[in-house]
C-alpha cells in the first residue's frame, strides 16, 4: 500500500502559498486544485499529492519528499530558505538512518517540518 496524498495545516494562507509554490516547484510539483482554504500540488513523476489546508491545529507535521539525486535536496533546502523557511537541518548524510540517507530539513512558516531526502550514493 502506498500513500496517495498528504496535507499540512497552515494559518496564514498567503504566506503558506508563497512558501510552497517555489519550494515544491523545485521538486517538480505544480498546483492542480485550489478552493477556499485548500490547495493541492501534484508531480507527475512522483505520484503523491501534497496539500495545504487552512485549519487548526496549525503546524507540527513532518513530511518528506523523495528526490532522485542529492543536488535536488540541496536545491530544495536553498529554495525553502529563500522562500521564508527556517533551517531545521542542512543538507547532509544522516548515517543514523542509513548509509546513503542524504537529507535536508526546513520548518515552513507555520512550523511544519518539511524534508527532502535522497537514498542514493553520491555520484
Amino acid at each position: 500500500m502506498t500513500v496517495a496524498h498528504v496535507a499540512v495545516n497552515v494559518g496564514d494562507w498567503d504566506r503558506a502559498k508563497s512558501f510552497y509554490e517555489p519550494v515544491l516547484g523545485r521538486l517538480g510539483y505544480r498546483v492542480v486544485y485550489e478552493e477556499e482554504g485548500a490547495l493541492a500540488y501534484f508531480a507527475d513523476a512522483r505520484g503523491l499529492d501534497f496539500g495545504i489546508g487552512r485549519r487548526d491545529p496549525v503546524g507540527g507535521a513532518h513530511v518528506a519528499f523523495e528526490c532522485d539525486d542529492r543536488s535536488a535536496v540541496d536545491a530544495f533546502h536553498a529554495s525553502a530558505l529563500d522562500a521564508g523557511g527556517r533551517d531545521n537541518g542542512p543538507p547532509g548524510v544522516r548515517p543514523q538512518y542509513a548509509a546513503n540517507y542524504y537529507a535536508a530539513y526546513v520548518l515552513d512558516p507555520d512550523g511544519n517540518n518539511i524534508e527532502a531526502v535522497c537514498h542514493h550514493a553520491a555520484t
